[in-house]
């Protein structure tokens, strides 16, 4: 009789527990979206979004990889229109600090920068004189140095070998000014989406098939140290506010604070959450790039330019 009460006791003091991380978490996530909103879908007309990154007026730009096209949206007027059709089937995205959209063209397994009449150029064609695997996502510190993944992602237009032309799917830096790829981490396991933290001291950056997200210290040099595991969860493309959260998707967009414990969940209807960024003239507008369609989602924290 005993033990049975001991147990029952678990039980409540289990649910108990729960139901006060569970009023947490919804407290959180209210802390972080503005009152009554959710997710509202924008545009349903692509074939598979991502690489949303927002300029210096908070439009957001973001392509439609299958068909080789990049998209603006207007943080105005909340219309989309056609940037370019040439974008080199581009993935994640970053503008750089003299406005330039720098772009993950895997059509060719390159790097490219895209000025703001949709004119593009070449910056990077390869590490150690072979092709990359196919370039996912960068991000761009605020003394202009480049980090780069580097993930083999089998394309079905991609007109070279299928092989994949790296021995290992690596993480990479460019420093400010340079022309030649460093590699910075040989041991990931499909990295994919990364981001830094504003102050340009730590580095996120997703393991696609090891289901985490690490985290390194970034030194002076722009080389990293340090690297541990922030979450057990993966992630496509990430993001990050002013507070610190962490915001990383897959199913739907899932928030962590700068402790690594877990926030907030917004679902979205869609088969796949590829990426996310802050736009809008005050960067509180969430974008998600989601399969077919774009969302928005109005926040009470901001982006971090």
């Amino acid at each position: 009789m005993m033990k049975e009460r001991l147990s029952y006791s678990r039980v409540i003091w289990a649910c108990a527990i729960l139901c006060v991380m569970a009023a947490c978490a919804q407290g959180q996530s209210k802390d972080i979206v503005a009152e009554g909103e959710t997710p509202v879908r924008v545009s349903d007309s692509y074939s598979f979004t991502e690489g949303p990154a927002a300029d210096a007026k908070g439009n957001v730009f973001f392509t439609d990889q299958p068909n080789n096209r990049i998209y603006r949206w207007d943080c105005e007027t909340g219309k989309i229109t056609l940037f370019t059709d040439q974008s080199g089937r581009s993935n994640g995205m970053h503008f750089d600090a003299q406005g330039n959209l720098i772009a993950c063209a895997d059509m060719d397994n390159q790097l490219w920068s895209f000025d703001m009449e949709g004119h593009s150029k070449i910056l990077i064609t390869d590490f150690e004189g072979r092709l990359l695997n196919g370039p996912n996502d960068v991000w761009i510190s605020k003394d202009g140095g480049y980090y780069l993944t580097d993930p083999y992602f089998q394309r079905d237009y991609w007109t070279r070998s299928p092989e994949r032309q790296q021995s290992v799917e690596g993480l990479y830096y460019l420093a400010p000014g340079g022309k030649q790829l460093t590699m910075l981490d040989s041991t990931l396991n499909q990295p994919n989406g990364l981001v830094g933290t504003p102050d340009g001291k730590h580095l996120y950056v997703a393991e696609a098939k090891a289901n985490r997200i690490l985290k390194y210290d970034i030194q002076p040099d722009g080389h990293l140290t340090n690297r541990q595991v922030f979450a057990d969860m993966g992630s496509d493309g990430m993001t990050i506010d002013d507070r610190g959260n962490i915001y990383l998707t897959g199913d739907g967009v899932t928030v962590f604070d700068k402790d690594g414990q877990k926030i907030a969940h917004f679902p979205i209807p869609e088969d796949w959450t590829a990426n996310v960024c802050f736009g809008g003239k005050e960067r509180n507008i969430l974008f998600i790039t989601a399969s077919k369609s774009v969302y928005t989602l109005k926040m009470l924290v901001h982006g971090v330019k």
